[in-house]
């Protein structure tokens, strides 16, 4: 090449070399999975992936991916695998393909379904953390700045047990990492290209892996996506606060017009402000226990009930705090924050929090416009346990940007209680994926017993057949034939 020096050619063949490095997956990770059948899951076949520990850095030692895989039903109809993952982050997707997680019929008989635990979690190679750290008191809500500043302890603690115990992959759970880990997944389970069905925090992993290797992608399902574009702890907490007051609003009109419902023929809203009220006085208790309740815990109660949506089980445990009666249990009640949600998720996100005075201004202005719920808890913690954190953001937030893959399908309930559908709209507009939209309730909208959900997200799968862009599918009314009739089963991650 005339006029071309030396030096230049040598700096263009080290770029591309360090290039692969960064994008191609490693010869062991291209071994074919040994599947084995699992010990505690009949009918479930187990196996592993090794990958590099530092992907910037592959000879710097590995770590291993749990998979686990339930085979097509119909052989000879068989397309390949789907991978899946149901979020959190933190959720083991080996556990919930072997408790029977799955998509529908449609598709396990084509298709092989295959869960994995993302690095550092479940059966993986796992980030461990101090017990002492892990155990010890800290304030989720603090009440000045000395509470503040104890926070910032813990958390500041607990990410140096975590180093100190795992070694560096407790600094490389982020989901960049576990995007590439994927590519290797697809190369040793043998497809040409990834067909993946991720919810929840599962969406950011398929968002990162549409920008990685656009040209690897099968079909990607979306659903009920994370915005990784949010740039600030208030933009973090107040959308998924507003979100939530939302759907609270949807619950309590339910209940205005179900005699079913515990709290029909009250003030469902008076009801939960009096009880926010009591709780922030410390003087709620749960009446089954005698455990105090606080207005974090109430508010998380609210929520977890939201996902499916359980609301007769919210209205029955309403009602029995208002009138210190025993008639309900409270089931999933608190987000608590884990090592493994903090050393994934302040990995991917930095949200600064500088000091008690700007986190009580959150806290004040959220209760503002939602008064019901107060807080949107899970994005709360989520912030919260940030704070202090003593590891770097290795991931922060971009502008999702796809260039060169297939088009993507985004799924998302219009009324979501973890991720919002404006965050959807966020996702799908920047990557110009085509946005599903069912006009209901809940998380994972795939799950929603809508028939139109099912058949649309099944088509593209099996064809690569999007529905048309703005498509909307009918609510499914909580209590109804249709809502209890059988379908595909949900994971039971709670989560994001």
């Amino acid at each position: 090449m005339p006029g071309v020096s030396k030096r230049l050619l040598t700096a263009v063949a080290v770029s591309a070399v360090l290039g692969s490095l960064l994008t191609a997956t490693p010869a062991s990770a291209a071994e074919p999975v040994g599947w084995q059948p699992c010990a505690d899951a009949p009918g479930v076949d187990c196996g592993t992936v090794t990958v590099p520990l530092d992907w910037a850095h592959p000879d710097q030692g590995t770590t291993t991916i749990a998979l686990a895989r339930r085979k097509a039903t119909n052989p000879q109809a068989r397309i390949g695998s789907v991978l899946m993952d149901p979020g959190g982050p933190g959720g083991s997707g080996t556990e919930e393909v072997k408790a029977g997680w799955s998509l529908s019929a449609a598709i396990t008989e084509r298709f092989d379904t295959v869960g994995f635990d993302p690095r550092g979690i479940g059966a993986s190679t796992r980030i461990n953390c101090g017990l002492d750290e892990l155990i010890a008191d800290h304030p989720q809500v603090p009440r000045n700045q000395a509470e503040f500043e104890q926070l910032a302890e813990y958390n500041r603690k607990l990410g140096e047990s975590c180093d100190r115990i795992t070694g560096p992959l407790a600094r490389l759970g982020d989901t960049k990492s576990v995007a590439r880990d994927m590519d290797a997944i697809r190369v040793a389970l043998g497809e040409p290209k990834l067909t993946y069905y991720g919810v929840s925090y599962g969406t950011l992993m398929g968002q990162q892996y549409a920008e990685l290797f656009p040209d690897k992608v099968r079909a990607l399902v979306l659903d009920s996506n994370m915005d990784h574009s949010q740039r600030t702890a208030w933009d973090f907490i107040s959308s998924e606060t507003r979100s939530l007051q939302a759907e609270f609003g949807e619950f309590a009109a339910w209940c205005d017009r179900t005699p079913n419902c515990a709290l029909h023929g009250r003030d469902v809203s008076k009801v939960t402000r009096d009880l926010q009220d009591k709780a922030a006085r410390d003087e709620l208790t749960d009446p089954r226990s005698g455990e105090p309740v606080t207005p974090l815990t109430l508010a998380s109660i609210i929520q977890s009930n939201f996902y499916g949506p359980s609301w007769d089980r919210l209205a029955s445990t309403l009602k029995s705090f208002a009138d210190g009666t025993a008639a309900s249990a409270r089931l999933r009640a608190d987000f608590p924050v884990n090592y493994v949600i903090q050393s994934v998720f302040c990995a991917d996100w930095h949200l600064p929090v500088r000091n008690f005075a700007e986190l009580e201004t959150y806290r004040r202005a959220a209760a503002a416009f939602a008064p019901d719920v107060k807080v949107n808890p899970l994005g709360w913690t989520a912030v919260a346990g940030c704070i202090g954190w003593p590891n770097r953001t290795s991931n922060p937030q971009h502008r999702l940007r796809v260039h060169g893959a297939p088009p993507l399908l985004m799924l998302s309930s219009r009324h979501d209680p973890a991720t919002p559908y404006a965050w959807s709209q966020t996702a799908a507009r920047q990557s110009g994926s085509t946005l599903l939209t069912y006009d209901g309730w809940g998380h994972g909208a795939y799950f929603k017993k809508s028939a139109c959900v099912t058949k649309a997200t099944d088509d593209y799968l099996i064809s690569g057949k999007l529905p048309a862009p703005g498509t909307h599918c009918p609510a499914v009314e909580p209590g109804t034939a249709e809502a209890s009739a059988a379908g595909p089963k949900p994971p039971s991650t709670i989560g994001f």
